[in-house]
């Protein structure tokens, strides 16, 4: 029978829609202003968008030749290596942080000589910006491989006929051709890094103006003034639904049609 399936299509599109009204209706309200201007909010938004871009340009600089590699060659382990990659993807947030506290903390591995040098990563804004590295990373690489994998390899042998050296090909025809693949995958990384939080508060800690991104504000403002959270929830949900319409614009231009 018809009416079934739409009953229950009705049930399912009403559990997903309705979190997100009341969340819109609760915090788009005549206070949402003068609490988005007020300190704790701003230094939540500040902080975020401080790690995340510093995220974004280490992600650009670190995942593009790697995601370059692993589209264009194969070598031994390569395998091994491309699933421990997207390996962040899957793991529990918690965990990633335990991992990175095990690696960066003041006891790590990388964090003992560390701070015999006298550089403290753990519980300090570059502790936020590796635990959204961390995460994060992973959803630029995988769309970068799949943009650098679906460039015409044939452009590029005939720009090398012509004379055109590996770098030259790379940013003039390699570089253009997967750019809205690489753009999906920042967009990705973005959103996701401006929406970790178990990794963040395991390894940066919720420290006022120091480490306290928008997701661990409104963890603690849960637990005083209410007000911040609604805001900073609703201000979340907006840039969700806009991060979606970018990115399925930006799909759009690398499908077939």
């Amino acid at each position: 029978m018809p009416g079934v399936p739409l009953a229950l299509s009705a049930l399912l599109v009403v559990f997903l829609v309705l979190p997100v009204l009341a969340l819109l209706l609760r915090g788009l309200n005549a206070q949402f202003l003068p609490t988005l201007l007020g300190p704790v909010v701003l230094d939540a938004l500040r902080i975020s968008l401080l790690t995340t871009s510093c995220t974004m340009v280490l992600t650009v600089l670190l995942g593009t030749p790697v995601a370059w590699l692993l589209a264009r060659y194969d070598f031994p382990g390569k395998t091994a290596l491309d699933t421990l990659l997207d390996l962040p993807i899957v793991l529990p947030p918690v965990v990633a942080g335990v991992g990175l506290l095990l690696a960066f903390g003041r006891s790590g591995l990388l964090g003992a000589p560390l701070e015999l040098a006298g550089i403290s990563v753990a519980f300090s804004p570059a502790a936020v910006v590796l635990a959204q590295l961390f995460v994060a990373a992973p959803f630029y690489l995988r769309t970068a491989k799949a943009g650098f994998m679906a460039v015409d390899r044939d452009v590029e042998d005939a720009a090398r006929t012509d004379g055109a050296d590996r770098w030259t090909v790379f940013r003039y025809i390699t570089w253009p051709l997967a750019s809205a693949f690489l753009l999906e995958g920042l967009v990705l990384t973005w959103a996701r890094a401006l929406g970790e939080f178990g990794a963040t508060i395991l390894f940066a800690g919720s420290l006022q103006g120091r480490t306290r991104t928008i997701t661990l504000a409104i963890y603690s403002a849960l637990e005083s003034d209410l007000a911040p959270a609604l805001v900073l929830s609703a201000v979340m949900v907006l840039v969700a639904f806009t991060v979606l319409a970018v990115v399925r614009r930006l799909g759009s231009l690398h499908t077939p049609r």
